[in-house]
C-alpha cells in the first residue's frame, strides 16, 4: 500500500512544478503576441505608406496632366487691351492655359487657366493648391477657384526647358514668344518634420504655333 501511494505521487506534478510550467507558457504567450502586435503595425506602416505613395502618383499624375496640355493662349488681362501670350512660370508657381483642366466641370470648356503653387495658409500650414478658371475671362488668374488643397505636398521646385537644352527657373512666355519646350515638376512630401522630394518628372510641351 505505500509502495503504489509512493508510485502515484512520484507521476504527478507539484504545485511548485505547476507554477512553474504556468509562468514558462504566460511568458511565451507574451513574447508571442508581441511579436504579432510588431508585425501587424509594421503591415499597417506598409499599408499607410503604400496608400500615401499612390496619392502621391496620382497628384503628379495630375499636374503633369495638366502642364502637358498647356497651350499657347493668347487673351488680355484685366482691363489691359492688348492680349498676351498667357503662360508665366516661376521657380515654386506657375500660370498658364491648358486644354486638360485638372477638375473636369459640368460644363465643356476648349480652354481653361490654371495656377499651381505651394501656398501658407493662416494658420501658417502648407499645401499644394491647384486653381482653375474657364476661359475666356479677363481675369484669368486673379480670380481662379481652388480646385484641389493637398496638405501632404509642400514643395514645389519647377524649372523651364529652352529651345537650346539649357534649364532655367523662371519663364516669361511674352518676352520668349513662346512656350518652353518642356517643364520639369519636383513635389516634395512632409514626412517626420521634413520635406521628402518624389521623384521629378519632366513633360514635355507639344509644339503648337502661338495664334
Amino acid at each position: 500500500m505505500t509502495h503504489r501511494m509512493r508510485g502515484a505521487r512520484c507521476q504527478g506534478f507539484t504545485l511548485l512544478e505547476l507554477l512553474i510550467a504556468l509562468s514558462i507558457v504566460g511568458a511565451l504567450l507574451a513574447i508571442a503576441f508581441g511579436g504579432l502586435r510588431v508585425a501587424l503595425g509594421a503591415w499597417g506602416r506598409g499599408e499607410d505608406r503604400a496608400e500615401f505613395n499612390q496619392h502621391a502618383r496620382g497628384i503628379t499624375q495630375i499636374v503633369a496632366r495638366a502642364v502637358g496640355a498647356a497651350y499657347p493662349y493668347r487673351g488680355p488681362l484685366g482691363e489691359a487691351p492688348e492680349r498676351r501670350l498667357l503662360f508665366n512660370g516661376e521657380e515654386a508657381r506657375i500660370q498658364f492655359v491648358t486644354r486638360a483642366a485638372p477638375l473636369v466641370g459640368d460644363v465643356p470648356a476648349a480652354f481653361t487657366a490654371v495656377v499651381i503653387a505651394v501656398e501658407t495658409d493662416i494658420q501658417g500650414g502648407r499645401a499644394l493648391v491647384v486653381r482653375q478658371r474657364i476661359l475666356p475671362n479677363r481675369e484669368p488668374f486673379t480670380r481662379a477657384e481652388v480646385v484641389l488643397r493637398d496638405p501632404a505636398i509642400q514643395g514645389l521646385e519647377l524649372s523651364y526647358l529652352r529651345p537650346e537644352g539649357a534649364w532655367v527657373d523662371t519663364w516669361d512666355a511674352e518676352a520668349e514668344r513662346a512656350l518652353p519646350a518642356g517643364v520639369r515638376i519636383k513635389l516634395a512630401t512632409a514626412q517626420g518634420g521634413r520635406l521628402a522630394p518624389l521623384p521629378s518628372l519632366t513633360v514635355s510641351l507639344r509644339s503648337v504655333p502661338t495664334p
